[in-house]
């Protein structure tokens, strides 16, 4: 798994993936910004003062709360992001990396989109109860990295099984893989805890994850299990 993680961290800054690499984190900064932007207007309009250094110590305090507030959301932005750019990211890394293997078929963008925007949803929930926990020492970072281990595990290696699984499928791949999956998430997840680096998230998680997804997944015998699990059986 650390060489598949190596390996796409190596892949994600090549001249290959350079151009998606780059527009994937300027939507990122770009919904970042928006977001930092839409709850400063929300505090200054809905909270004035009439004193001064009143003001400008809310005004300061709202700023740092602002700036820690956003390295709470870069784990669902940059999923978020993912949906615009995995099928173009994916496609490459099976093509060149797995030369020998078929190549997944595209996920219609409507149905990333709408996974990506639900997953976005139940991953601002969770980093908001984290931001709640930021107070109580210790136990805010194991949450942050528990959940996103969990979140980010699950979403992109569910975005990659789904070029090739229907979503029963999927569920049941994820099942039988549970623990390497989440120990994957928590290599994303760690890399969302770095500042400026995390924005590479997208093309890094993707290439990773489809890496991982791809040895996972590689053998003849589970091929035929998984066939099987459509059915029902198999994947226990």
């Amino acid at each position: 798994m650390l060489q598949d993680a190596q390996r796409a961290f190596v892949l994600t800054f090549s001249r290959e993936y350079r151009r998606v690499l780059l527009l994937s984190v300027g939507l990122a900064v770009g919904l970042l910004i928006a977001l930092a932007i839409g709850a400063h207007y929300a505090l200054t309009s809905f909270v004035a003062l009439d004193l001064r250094w009143a003001q400008l110590t809310l005004d300061i305090l709202g700023a740092l709360g602002i700036a820690v507030g956003a390295i709470f959301l870069v784990p669902p932005v940059t999923t978020l992001v993912a949906g615009f750019f995995l099928d173009d990211v994916a496609e490459r890394v099976e093509a060149t990396e797995f030369a020998d293997q078929s190549v997944g078929r595209a996920i219609p963008f409507g149905r990333s989109l709408l996974l990506s925007l639900r997953f976005f949803g139940v991953a601002i929930a969770v980093n908001l109860v984290a931001l709640l926990l930021l107070l109580v020492p210790g136990v805010n970072i194991i949450v942050f990295y528990v959940a996103n281990g969990y979140l980010l595990g699950r979403e992109y290696f569910s975005l990659a099984a789904m070029r090739y699984r229907d979503e029963d499928q999927v569920a049941l791949v994820r099942r039988h893989h549970a623990l390497p999956i989440f120990f994957g998430g928590l290599i994303i997840a760690v890399l969302v805890s770095i500042p400026i680096l995390n924005l590479i998230t997208p093309v890094f998680a993707t290439i990773f994850m489809v890496r991982l997804h791809k040895r996972l997944t590689r053998s003849r015998s589970y091929a035929k299990r998984g066939i099987s699990a459509a059915s029902g059986t198999g994947l226990k």
